[in-house]
C-alpha cells in the first residue's frame, strides 16, 4: 500500500497500549515541542485495543487523531497503521510510555534539514532496569553480526523519516525493530543523534520475559536472509491483517 501525497509538514505517530497514565502529559509535551517550529502538523495516536482507560483519556485531548485498532495486534501493526494514515511530509515516531522526550523532535528535524532522509535516536544514557539493558546489549551485538544496520540503538522508537521511505513497505510481526536496517538497505541516507531517555514513571513495560530475546533473534535471521536474497519476501513470519475499528478526529 503506497502512501498518499503529503499535505502537512509533520506527522507525529505514537502507538499505545494501556498507557492511560501517560498519554495526557505526552500530548502536552509534543505540542510544547512542535508549536515553536511553525510547521503544519498532525498527532496520530494508535490505540492498540487498550484494556484500561487509555481511549477515554485520549478522547479528552486536542488536536489529536485517534486510530482505534479492532484487536491487540502489537507495536509493528500499530505503527504501520499510523504511517499509512499519515499526511505529513516527514514522519516522527515515538513510544507512548513517556520515556522518549518530545523536546528532541527539533534536533531530529535539524538533521532532516541537513539532507538526511532517516534520523534515528540513540538513547545513549538509558534509564531502564539492568536486565533490560543487558538484553539490549546482547541484541546490539547480534545486530552488528547479522544485520549491520549502522546504528547504536535500533530499538529506539524516536525517529524522523521522510514518508517516502515507507512507500510499498508493510511493517508487521517484529519489523518495528528492523526499520533502520530496512531503510538503510533501501538506500536512504541515514544518521543518528543522541537523545534523552527518561525512566518510566507510570504504567508497566510491555516487553518482558525471555520470549522477546527469541523473537528479536528470529527477526534478525529473517532480515539477514532477506538481505542475501532481496527477491524473497521481506519477512517470513505471519503477516497480520489488522483492522481499524474507528478513527476519531479531535
Amino acid at each position: 500500500m503506497d502512501l498518499k501525497p503529503p499535505v502537512l509538514d509533520l506527522s507525529i505517530i505514537v502507538p499505545v497500549y494501556n498507557e492511560a497514565a501517560n498519554v495526557a502529559d505526552l500530548h502536552a509535551h509534543i505540542l510544547e515541542a512542535i508549536h515553536p517550529l511553525n510547521k503544519s502538523f498532525e498527532i496520530i495516536v494508535v490505540d492498540d485495543a487498550s484494556t484500561d482507560t487509555t481511549l477515554s483519556q485520549l478522547k479528552l485531548l486536542s488536536p489529536l487523531i485517534i486510530l482505534c485498532l479492532q484487536a491487540h495486534y502489537g507495536q509493528s501493526c500499530a505503527l504501520d497503521a499510523g504511517i499509512k494514515a499519515a499526511r505529513g511530509k516527514v514522519i516522527i515516531t515515538m513510544d507512548g510510555d513517556g520515556q522518549n522526550d518530545p523536546a528532541d523532535i527539533p534536533l531530529l528535524l535539524a538533521k532532516i534539514d541537513e539532507g538526511y532522509e532517516v534520523v534515528c535516536g540513540w538513547r545513549y544514557k538509558r534509564h531502564d532496569p539492568l536486565s533490560k539493558r543487558f538484553v539490549a546489549a546482547g541484541a546490539a551485538l547480534l545486530r552488528w553480526v547479522l544485520v549491520q544496520d549502522g546504528v547504536h540503538d535500533a530499538g529506539c522508537s524516536l525517529r524522523a523519516c521522510y514518508r517516502k521511505c515507507f512507500d510499498g513497505l508493510d511493517i508487521y510481526g517484529g519489523l518495528h525493530r528492523m526499520i533502520p536496517a530496512i531503510l538503510r538497505w533501501r538506500g536512504f541516507k541515514m544518521t543518528e543523534i543522541k537523545v534523552r531517555h527518561h525512566p518510566r514513571l507510570r504504567g508497566t513495560s510491555k516487553y518482558k520475559g525471555w520470549g522477546r530475546i527469541f523473537e528479536g533473534f528470529r527477526d534478525m535471521v529473517y532480515i539477514w536472509n532477506w538481505r542475501k536474497d532481496p527477491a524473497k519476501p521481506l519477512y517470513a513470519g505471519k503477516k497480520e491483517n489488522y483492522k481499524i475499528k474507528e478513527i476519531l478526529n479531535n
